[in-house]
């Protein structure tokens, strides 16, 4: 695949990334021994990749090419949130439920999220008349995967689930973008969010209902400033704009909108489950808070194109050509840009939004303070070089 220095704004000098180099930290005697997760290609560590072999994108180089130095199925140039997640409980990185393997290799975690997954079952999708492409491996199909190991691999399953830590999404984006895709009007894409947000809150009960003692669940990105949205919907219309940062205010708008809907559902769930901690996960204003002014860490403009894609294009995006193809280019330094491919982030932006969520302020309440006020305590220290970065 070709290589291109193509950058659409000046390159970002060290300081613009500065939180980015401050360590993830990792946990001493973590009171979670153990990592659940589910979700779309924002957490998948290879199980699209497992069932599609060549077909997928994120199985050809430069997909994994900055931290693992290979494609390893991650939908990013390295870690994914989910990583840096482990690797400060001191936690190997979650192996892809597809891959199979005895109930003892399970026994620290296992991420069933599978890229192009929806929340919704296909059916769904169908009896609306879209055609489905995408994987069969829906939220509900990850749970029902779920609850079969468990009750094959643990006869004490209940507290084994009670020390673990549980990261339900982020997922729903894929639901939309379909009806996005398919130019559906506006108010029948918002028509959805019910759906989705009681589909999450089922699987949040059933979890609770198995032991589950300590869930983290992620609202929805601000798709109006990722590079496939912007171009999808560009425009001359300048008041479609935010003028500090480029994004499309109305996509930005229907975002908040679902995360509203869940941080209501989720203060339902805690108030009738008061013995878990449900942690809310604002991945939103995380990338907002890279993205805006009052950011004294970065420069004038954070680059909204894709690092890889299409090499030419305001945002470096084209469906015709994807990241990982034979005419893609990629930029020479993913560490100063948002976007990876588009549709995902590069590790730099997931490290990130990994140190806001373990260590505040972009999740209530942070993994940290919840792992705090454990009987087991959390001691934090400097994470070790020695992490395998064979998964």
């Amino acid at each position: 695949m070709a290589s291109s220095s193509f950058s659409l704004y000046p390159s970002l000098t060290l300081v613009a990334f500065l939180l980015l180099l401050f360590p993830v930290r990792r946990t001493a005697g973590s009171c979670y021994t153990s990592i659940f997760s589910f979700g779309d290609s924002i957490t998948d560590t290879g199980n699209l990749l497992l069932s599609t072999g060549d077909n997928c994108l994120s199985g050809r180089l430069p997909y994994g090419e900055t931290f693992f130095g290979r494609p390893t199925g991650r939908f990013s140039d390295g870690r994914l949130i989910i990583d840096f997640i482990a690797e400060a409980m001191g936690i190997p990185f979650l192996p892809p439920s597809l891959r199979g393997g005895s109930c003892g290799g399970f026994r620290r975690g296992v991420n069933f999220a599978v890229a192009g997954a929806t929340v919704l079952n296909n059916g769904f999708f169908k009896e609306r008349g879209i055609d489905v492409t995408w994987t069969n491996m829906s939220f509900g199909v990850q749970m029902g995967l779920f609850k079969k190991l468990i009750s094959f691999c643990d006869t004490e399953s209940k507290d084994t689930l009670s020390r673990s830590l549980f990261l339900v999404g982020e997922i729903g984006g894929n639901d939309y973008y379909q009806g996005f895709l398919q130019s559906w009007p506006f108010q029948e894409v918002k028509s959805l969010v019910p759906h989705v947000i009681n589909t999450i809150s089922t699987a949040i009960n059933d979890l609770i209902g198995m032991g589950a003692k300590t869930l983290l669940v992620p609202g929805n990105f601000p798709i109006g400033c990722m590079a496939a949205f912007l171009t999808y919907f560009e425009n001359s219309k300048v008041e479609d704009y935010n003028t500090s940062t480029g994004c499309i205010n109305w996509l930005n708008e229907f975002s908040e909108y679902h995360n509203n809907v869940l941080k209501q559902e989720l203060n339902r769930l805690r108030y009738i489950h008061p013995h878990a901690t449900i942690i809310y996960a604002d991945y939103f204003n995380s990338v907002m808070n890279i993205l805006s002014p009052a950011n004294s860490t970065r420069l004038d403009r954070v680059p909204l194109a894709a690092c890889c894609g299409s090499g030419g294009g305001r945002y470096n995006y084209s469906e015709s050509v994807n990241c990982g193809s034979e005419y893609s280019t990629v930029c020479d330094d993913p560490l100063t840009y948002l976007s990876w491919d588009g549709l995902h982030f590069t590790e730099a932006t997931y490290k990130a939004i990994a140190k806001g969520l373990l260590e505040g302020p972009f999740a209530d309440p942070s993994i940290n303070k919840a792992c705090s006020s454990s009987n087991i305590g959390f001691v934090v220290k400097e994470l070790t070089s020695n992490v395998s970065k064979v998964d």
